[in-house]
């Protein structure tokens, strides 16, 4: 199975919704651990990548705007 290669800036749906109400978030960090800002409230997270990738439902590449 091929990886799925995500970039900081990336914005992806997750399998369950942040108390906020929302469940889209954008990587700010990648690695070991996953980086994530709750596009909601604005609240960051640390997720293990195993965690992360099992999570991930949708991936919303960021929009280059020049």
């Amino acid at each position: 199975m091929e990886r799925v290669k995500y970039e900081v800036g990336d914005q992806v749906r997750l399998k369950k919704p942040h108390p906020c109400g929302t469940n889209r978030w954008e990587i700010y960090r990648t690695g070991i651990d996953f980086g994530l800002k709750c596009l909601g409230c604005g609240h960051r997270v640390m997720i293990p990548r195993p965690k992360f990738e099992k999570a991930v439902r949708e991936r919303f590449p960021r929009q280059d705007s020049e």
